[in-house]
């Protein structure tokens, strides 16, 4: 017999690899664990043939176990058991003392005779020394992951996945060349490689705030490590997850933003230049004025910015020198009050140069002792500061213009950037649903076909209830991808007829049950209520907005149904924590997930979209003690005789 320790943090894998084994009755297994670390106590205290080892899991992942594993346990062969695909995960792990590499996605045949060849001959201590690894076992999935796959690799911005503690697992071309670094160099290096020691701090706790559990989404900088031209990039950091909220991996996405902070910098330098220019500009009147405000003294610079000669001005009063309006009001000689008053003045105004044109002017005032303490007098500064003003009113205007475009710029990079996240997300997330499902159902078919009289009942039927629930989950999906494509295209076509809520509602309800056994689900709804729709669409909006309840909110869900005029209203109400600010405005869109970022994201739009479709609408309203409801109404079935 050859002895197994299963390590993978889902139970159901672990459950089916476990049943799949037992009944070969060629493999014992000894232990199981769902964590790194458990994986390294199990090891240790079993020391089996071989341990099977999930790639991606919280805490310490399979890449940060393995060391510990071999050092625990240098006998132990160490199969690399892995949700991702990715040309060079296997020679990565090969590296690091794993001897082989097979992907979730194989039949659980294949993976029991693969694990049969590697444990059939014991390890000596010279491979244990050595540990060569068994070539990985490659499929593929199926074509929407391949789909997935070239959108991965072609994307313009840089692309990885990693696992839990931040290694990376996949990248494709366009991060490669921003760390510029080959693909296949990077593919089981931990992301902190790639940044420079000072960032390491920081970097560290953005990535711990990702993998924290709330499920937000994290924007950070950082410089690029080992990059012979200084290189900065943007990095955004979303955990995903599964069906049942738990996380799967890390997803990021890195920009080079090099470039556009180097013109920020030169935008600031440019500006501080500007500002020196124009405060070295000194082009001054600089003149005496008597106690009363005669001009006593005269330079070059004065006459040169009021175009009077010094006979033509020395005597005259300094009001001269302000619009009609100003002299009517004793404003120059207000001026000079206060000067006197409080030691000096200062303002900015119109000015009359002597051919009567006008030019704003800068002005001091600042009253004149003798060493006696008596008045004697007012020096006056003049600048002309016509031409600055006017850039400065220029770049106001300017800087407004570009505040302006800079906002909508803004606005379109964050709606873009939102969109491709969404996408992104939506085809990471519907890759991990199609998975998930379609392994279950191929490995418990194969187990009941190849070992059906080996099973007892409880085995059998645990595994045609998986069966079952993945199929469900299955037809769930193809469902709603269908409904979306044809709502986004404008193909589908209504056959209304008169429906009975009250049926609607029961099947809708018996949907979300079947799911989840436990769902405590309430159903209101007047006798005789009737609508006009197409009975599966309504059924299908309705599904939605249950199962949105039950997945996301907590219990009891309270489902109604009551006549408005001459529309039917259905709402679904639970007692969760309702759904955050920040979300609520895209929250019937295409691909739109809340913090846990479970499910597709499409749920919501297509109640929407068949609730308009149907000539109604669906909104969400949020609760004073913070629980949720989302609704919808359509038009209700015209009474008899009308």
């Amino acid at each position: 017999m050859i002895s197994v320790v299963v390590v993978d943090d889902a139970a159901e894998v672990r459950s089916l690899v476990r049943t799949q084994l037992r009944v070969t009755g060629r493999f014992d297994v000894i232990g199981e664990g769902s964590t790194g670390a458990e994986a390294i106590e199990v090891c240790r205290e079993h020391q089996p043939d071989i341990v099977l080892l999930d790639v991606s899991m919280p805490d310490m992942d399979g890449f940060e176990a393995l060391p510990a594993i071999r050092e625990a346990s240098p006998r132990t062969r160490v199969v690399m058991y892995t949700g991702f695909e990715e040309r060079g995960l296997a020679e990565r792990a090969r590296e690091l003392g794993a001897d082989a590499l097979i992907e979730k996605s194989a039949p659980m045949s294949a993976v029991v005779e693969q694990l049969g060849t590697i444990g059939a001959k014991p390890l000596s201590a010279e491979e244990a020394a050595r540990r060569p690894a068994a070539p990985a076992h490659r499929e593929v999935l199926d074509e929407h992951l391949e789909r997935f796959r070239e959108v991965f690799e072609e994307a313009a911005i840089g692309i990885a996945t990693m696992t839990l503690t931040g290694r990376i697992v996949r990248v494709n071309k366009a991060l490669a060349e921003v760390v510029d670094r080959p693909p296949g160099v990077l593919v089981g290096v931990p992301y902190l490689a790639l940044v420079p020691e000072p960032d390491h701090m920081g970097v560290t706790a953005q990535l711990r705030r990702a993998q924290d559990g709330r499920g937000e989404v994290v924007v950070f900088e950082h410089d690029v490590a080992g990059v012979p031209i200084a290189r900065r990039v943007s990095a955004t950091v979303a955990p995903v997850r599964d069906a049942r909220s738990r996380p799967l991996y890390l997803f990021v996405q890195v920009q080079d933003v090099t470039q556009q902070r180097q013109a920020e910098e030169e935008l600031r330098q440019s500006e501080y230049r500007f500002r020196l220019l124009v405060q070295a500009v000194r082009d001054y009147a600089i003149f005496m004025l008597d106690p009363l405000g005669h001009v006593a003294s005269w330079n070059a610079g004065a006459q040169r910015i009021k175009g009077y000669s010094g006979e033509e001005i020395i005597g005259r009063h300094f009001r001269t020198f302000y619009p009609p309006d100003m002299q009517a009001i004793k404003h120059p000689e207000h001026e000079l009050e206060l000067a006197l008053r409080n030691g000096s003045y200062e303002e900015e105004g119109w000015r009359i140069r002597k051919d009567g044109s006008r030019f704003w002017a800068s002005v001091v005032i600042t009253a004149v002792f003798s060493p006696t303490g008596e008045h004697i007098g007012f020096a006056k500064v003049t600048r002309d500061i016509e031409e600055r003003r006017q850039m400065l009113l220029d770049a106001e205007r300017a800087a407004a213009e570009l505040s302006v475009a800079n906002r909508d710029l803004e606005e379109a990079n964050e709606r873009l950037a939102r969109e491709a996240a969404d996408q992104a997300q939506f085809l990471a997330v519907t890759a991990h649903e199609l998975r998930s499902p379609v392994s279950v159902l191929s490995g418990s078919a194969q187990l009941l076909i190849d070992h059906w009289t080996e099973l007892d009942d409880a085995e059998r039927a645990d595994l045609v209830g998986s069966m079952v629930s993945s199929s469900t989950r299955l037809q769930r999906l193809l469902s709603d991808l269908l409904t979306a494509s044809r709502l986004e295209a404008k193909a589908m076509q209504l056959m209304p007829q008169e429906v009975d809520v009250a049926d609607v509602l029961t099947r809708s309800v018996a949907v979300a049950r079947a799911g989840d056994q436990d769902a405590q689900i309430e159903i209101e709804v007047p006798d005789g209520l009737r609508v006009r729709g197409e009975p599966d669409r309504l059924t299908q909006a309705v599904e939605n907005l249950i199962l949105n309840a039950v997945r996301h909110g907590k219990p009891p869900v309270q489902v109604r149904a009551r006549p408005l005029g001459d529309r039917v209203e259905i709402s679904v109400h639970d007692h969760g924590s309702g759904v955050p600010p920040e979300l609520r405005d895209r929250l019937f869109q295409r691909f739109a997930t809340g913090s846990h970022q479970r499910g597709t994201g499409l749920g919501l739009y297509i109640v929407r979209e068949l609730a308009r479709l149907h000539g109604g609408d669906a909104w969400y309203e949020p609760g004073e003690d913070g629980s949720a409801t989302f609704a919808l109404v359509i038009p209700a079935a015209a009474a008899p005789g009308h």
